[in-house]
């Protein structure tokens, strides 16, 4: 006796009605669709399509860009979303980094005053006689002001908030005391050379030189208008410059002639 087959052994591969399964196209599109890419994150910095840079760098452009938007507007008028759109970054990227507005303020005062204490290092002060490394600090000095203007505006818009941030901060503080350190060493072989005359501190020497540097930038333009003068030509800036040396020397030499 012949037995047949079973039916679900029959429709093991076939539609419940017996014929083969047929996928619809619409399935097919759903199935053949890839998975969305990842998400860029909403802070990554882009300059033009670039690709995201380092934090480090990210920081330090951050900075560069903080530098002039605070030395041209002041700590109220300056702008972090502008600061943001300048460096392709975002305001809550600027605040991860500088926690707020008056954090970055700070970080820009600090990075002002240490590229000028870290160039002033690299003079060699303590291989030359002590007349020429008073005089090479002093050209330094108003060559530096001359052409970092960010860096003098920076000062003046710190001193209208009487000297509030950069009192907070022991990275700067420390920076000058380095910096007057340099300064003392070099006056005293001066006055051991018997040279330099006695009786005077390296605070004050630092006071005179950071003077007569600093009005030539902060005053110029005003200086030029009422005098109708021009302090920017290369032969006015020449001649101050001689005339700032000369006077710092005269003050510091006992024997000036």
């Amino acid at each position: 006796m012949q037995h047949s087959s079973s039916p679900a052994a029959g429709r093991s591969a076939t539609a419940p009605t017996g014929k083969p399964r047929v996928m619809t196209k619409a399935a097919k599109t759903k199935s053949a669709k890839k998975a969305p890419p990842a998400k860029q994150p909403e802070d990554t910095p882009r300059h033009a399509g670039a690709k995201a840079r380092a934090p480090e760098a990210t920081k330090q452009d951050i900075i560069d860009v903080a530098t002039r938007e605070f030395a041209q507007n002041g700590l109220s008028g300056a702008r972090v979303d502008e600061i943001a759109a300048k460096t392709g970054s975002s305001k809550r990227m600027i605040y991860y980094y500088f926690g707020d507005k008056d954090g970055l303020y700070l970080a820009v005062l600090e990075e002002a005053y240490r590229k000028v204490r870290t160039t002033e290092a690299q003079l060699d002060l303590e291989h030359l006689r002590p007349r020429d490394a008073l005089r090479k600090l002093v050209e330094f000095t108003f060559d530096h002001h001359h052409s970092n203007e960010a860096f003098i505006r920076l000062v003046m818009i710190e001193n209208i908030h009487h000297g509030d941030y950069l009192a907070r901060s022991k990275t700067i503080q420390d920076l000058n005391v380095s910096a007057i350190g340099e300064l003392e060493r070099v006056y005293q072989r001066g006055v051991k050379d018997g040279i330099f005359r006695k009786g005077l501190n390296a605070i004050d020497l630092h006071w005179q030189i950071s003077a007569l540097c600093f009005f030539n930038v902060s005053n110029r333009a005003t200086f030029s208008q009422i005098f109708r003068v021009d302090l920017a030509s290369k032969k006015a800036l020449a001649n101050l410059r001689a005339q700032v040396v000369d006077m710092v020397l005269r003050n510091v030499l006992k024997n000036p002639g």
